[in-house]
């Protein structure tokens, strides 16, 4: 998903400055709310818009809700709801759905899809072109990722990052990751953020990332121009669920079930 959002951020930028007063709460301040409590947000209508294209690219892959049965899988009607009418509960809910009754590797696979979608044909080549992994395009990207990602993870900063032995200002520190906190699930975040964002940028960009959620504190780093370790070797691998957060969770399993299947 934060693949696309990049992509469609010299679309997005005017739209980024204008004015909107109360456009957020707690984040306007850079300082999302503890754990334990919840972050206020408030979207404007460029925020929605990206929900809204998310979210309707990625119903088409959704189960359909309770009344069309347990896993089974449809496809849905195109949303009745214009881009701007969606919130962020509501995206967060079809991703929710895109995990049901799909493995591990499906649901990456349906994010990769999505992301696909997204993007203008031949999109992938050109970005190579335009960011080789080079130091430059990774601390380019990483100061793209603030301000285009806020709809998605909410605040965050350029830090600085060690890449091959080389200090450079190519990571991204997430400060409360509002896809997690929203969702309480592990396995989302693993499954429909994490691995297929890594993937998208490292194997269809060229330009490798890495993402190292910090379950504790719900915080995130990105590391542009950093290879990702294989799934098996990755700490977020090994999660168990939030037991008091997650809506599908299974508090007596040592490891998130989502990341096993």
């Amino acid at each position: 998903m934060a693949a696309a959002a990049l992509l469609l951020a010299p679309v997005a930028a005017p739209w980024s400055r204008v004015p909107s007063a109360g456009r957020r709460v707690r984040c306007a301040a850079t300082a999302p709310a503890p754990m334990g409590e919840k972050t206020e947000y408030r979207d404007g209508p460029v925020e929605r818009a990206f929900m809204g294209l998310f979210a309707r690219k990625m119903e088409k892959y959704a189960v359909v809700s309770s009344s069309g049965g347990k896993g089974k899988e449809k496809k849905k009607e195109k949303s009745s709801r214009s881009v701007w009418e969606w919130d962020y509960e509501s995206f967060v809910d079809v991703s929710r759905r895109v995990m049901v009754g799909r493995t591990r590797a499906q649901q990456q696979e349906a994010v990769r899809e999505v992301l696909l979608s997204m993007l203008p044909p031949g999109a992938p080549e050109q970005f190579k072109k335009l960011f080789p992994p080079t130091r430059w395009a990774c601390e380019f990207n990483a100061a793209l990722t603030v301000p285009f990602f806020h709809w998605l993870v909410g605040p965050s900063e350029v830090v600085e990052v060690e890449v091959n032995g080389v200090k450079q200002k190519s990571g991204v520190l997430i400060k409360k990751c509002r896809y997690l906190e929203n969702s309480g699930c592990v396995g989302m975040c693993v499954n429909m953020c994490k691995i297929p964002t890594q993937n998208f940028f490292t194997n269809e960009f060229g330009l490798p990332l890495t993402m190292n959620p910090n379950f504790e504190d719900m915080s995130c780093e990105m590391i542009y121009g950093q290879v990702p370790p294989p799934l098996e070797e990755d700490p977020a691998s090994k999660q168990p669920c939030y037991a008091n957060l997650c809506s599908i969770s299974t508090p007596s399993a040592p490891i998130c079930p989502k990341l096993q299947t």
